[in-house]
Order: C-alpha cells, then structure tokens, then sequence
C-alpha cells in the first residue's frame, strides 16, 4: 500500500485559500489533524483530511444557486450536458459562449463597430507601461458601458448582443504585439492571438488558445462568477456584470493564479530544471502554484486536455516533468494554471498573458449566468452577518 500523501501548512492554506495561521486554528479546533515532520518543527496535513475538510466547508458554506449551465461531477467538467474538454478539441469558443448563453451549439461571429473598437484604443492609450492585460480589459468594459445609451436592456436577445460585441472590444483594448489587425471575419482565438504573442500564428497554435478559452469558459459557482451573480440580481446591467466579476477575478488565488505558474515553469526551463526549481521553492516555504484542484481530486481535466494541445518542445516537456515528480512527491496533479502558463510561455506571451485569457474566457460564463439571474428574483443575495463584536452600549 502506497504511504499517503502529506502536505506542509503552507499548501494546506494554499488550498484552503486560507493564511497559515487560519490553518493552526482548524487545527486548535480539532477541525483538521496534524502530525510533526521528521526534525518534530513542522506540521504535516494527510491530503486526504484536508481534501475531505475543504468538501464539507463547500456544502455547507455554498448558496443554494440552482443553474443549468456548468455541472463538476466526478472529475468531469460539462456545460450544459456536453462533455467540456470534448468541446474544447472540437468546437469554437464562439460556439460554445452561445452554448453556455443559449444551449445551443451556434458558431456566431463576435463583432465590434468601428467606434466601440476607438473607444477600446482611446481610453487604455494613456495607461502606464507598468498596467497589466486585465487592467485594460476592467478600463474598456468601465468605458463601453458609459457609452452605451441601451445598457440597461436585460432583455436576453439585448445580452447577447452585448456579449458579443463586448467581447470583442475587450480584445481591441490589448494592444497588438505583432502589428497585425486581423480583420473581424476570422476567429475569435486569431483576433487574440495578435494581441498576445509576435509569434505567427498556427493551427495547432490557435485551436491550443481556442481550448483554453473554452475550458475557462465556465467553472460553475467560482468566485468571480458568485460576485457576477450577485451584481446580476440587483439588475446591474451586463457590463457592471462583466466588471463584478473581474473584479474578483483579480485575485492572486483565482484568475491571476496562471501568473504565479508562470515564473516557475520559465526557471525551470531557462535554469537548472524542474529538480533544482523545486528544491529552491521547498528550501524558501513557498507553495508550489499550478498543482491541486478541490473539485478535482484526481486530477484537473481541464488541464490534461491543454497539455495534449501543446506542441513538444522544451516547455512542454519541462511542464510534464515538473508535474510528474510533484506528483509522486505530495500526490497533487498540475491544474489549469500550470497548463496555461505552459501555453502562454510556450508561444512566446507574456507572464499575465494567462490571466487576460482567463479573463476573456470567463467573460462568457459570467454573461450566462447573468441570464439565468435575470430570470431569478431579483436582490435574493442578502446573508446575515453574524456578529463577533462588542455587545452594544
């Protein structure tokens, strides 16, 4: 029988989403259990524990949201019935943001006008060197909402105009790194490419970014997607919706999680290899991003599926590598992040290149469950805190 996996506090409070200090108090609480490490300094978590701590936090603190759009079971992501890593090898992201908004399968081309895409230039030109990709993208979706008169329509036809076209502002609002500006008729995946890499596109290049955005398209109940439904019930209009979920998404623990991977994928390729970057991150405490998954204790298909699409090379292999010797070691397999971190440092984009595709991709999952709130009766988010503090005076 193999010995079962243990993790340090540090990856337990990654996992948890939680400081080290929050997991000692589980602990004084006799909410998770702990065993000493060999020099009897450190503690070590069975991951077993911790996966079934973090399962019964989940039923107990989700709200009951009943949708019809994303569905996890048994290692499985699947939108709207359909196999979602199926799709990502097979249908277009444009298909599938009309499957999430609509149910149906629709390949329908997403366009800007000539002034939504000025606006998108105009108003991300005088931001510093220093903004990221997703600063522009929150800049644009702020300015294309005050521009548009019609907001407010939450009629669904009127959404899914909006989506569209939002989408395809967002992309606009990143600027070109290859000087080309393709022209509206191509893919979704072609128009992004542009602006993210000064590689020439290739097939396999692109139909490797289309399943990233179909992956990230939707993720069920995340927190960005809880804060997009949350803005959705109080009748916020599809780009306040758009922006409530960004603004969650700009966490280091969510959407911006694929930016951690990043740097330690690209040392393990440029320096001494996945050993001796490994050893370094052990000997420092920091925990390992891009591996462990709470819906995916087995292992993150989304992520499976990116790395199938990535062609061979040195990141790649280094990637597998990597995830390979994690593995064996604490038993966590690589998730999204570590997959499209190995995407983006593979076609030459830069380190917050994943987290805009994140960005992008969510997009839609968060429009679709707008639709589904709208439909909702209305402001039904309103928990109770339950006071801690002094007794009144």
């Amino acid at each position: 029988m193999s010995a079962q996996p243990l993790l340090t506090t540090e990856e337990v409070a990654v996992l948890l989403g939680v400081k080290p200090t929050t997991v000692y108090a589980y602990v004084s609480r006799g909410l998770l259990t702990s065993q000493r490490n060999a020099d009897g300094k450190n503690s070590l978590f069975a991951k077993a524990d911790v996966d079934a701590f973090l399962a019964n936090r989940k039923r107990t603190t989700t709200p009951g949201i009943q949708t019809g759009i994303t569905l996890i079971k048994d290692g499985s992501l699947y939108f709207r019935g359909r196999d979602a890593t199926a799709l990502a090898r097979t249908a277009s992201y444009e298909a599938v943001a009309a499957l999430l908004w609509t149910g149906d399968l629709q390949n329908t081309p997403f366009k800007a006008g000539a002034e939504p895409r000025e606006l998108a230039v105009a108003v991300t030109a005088p931001l510093p060197a220093t903004a990221r990709l997703t600063d522009r993208l929150r800049v644009t979706v702020a300015a294309a909402a005050a521009a548009d008169p019609l907001r407010f329509d939450i009629a669904p036809a009127a959404v899914l105009a909006t989506g569209r076209q939002l989408l395809a502002t967002m992309v606009w609002a990143l600027p070109s790194r290859s000087g080309v500006f393709p022209i509206e008729d191509t893919s979704f995946a072609r128009e992004l490419w542009h602006r993210l890499t000064r590689e020439t596109p290739t097939e396999p290049g692109l139909r490797a970014l289309n399943a990233a955005l179909v992956l990230l398209a939707d993720h069920d109940i995340a927190a960005s997607t809880l804060a997009a439904r949350v803005a959705a019930s109080t009748r916020a209009h599809p780009y306040a919706v758009v922006s409530a979920g960004l603004a969650a998404l700009d966490g280091p623990l969510h959407g911006a999680a694929s930016a951690l991977a990043y740097p330690l994928l690209a040392e393990a390729v440029r320096g001494a290899g996945p050993m001796a970057t490994l050893s370094d991150r052990h000997r420092s405490g920091t925990p390992i991003p891009g591996f462990g998954h709470p819906l995916y204790p087995d292992g993150d298909p989304r992520a499976k599926t990116l790395f199938d699409l990535i062609a061979d090379g040195p990141v790649r292999e280094t990637a597998l590598e990597l995830a390979e010797t994690v593995r064996a070691r604490s038993g966590q397999a690589p998730n999204i992040d570590l997959a499209l971190a190995a995407l983006t440092l593979h076609h030459g984009m830069p380190a917050d290149a994943g987290e805009a595709i994140f960005a992008v991709a969510r997009t839609a999952g968060w429009l679709a469950h707008a639709l589904e709130e709208y439909g909702d009766r209305p402001s039904r988010f309103r928990p109770t805190g339950a006071y801690a503090g002094l007794p009144p005076l």
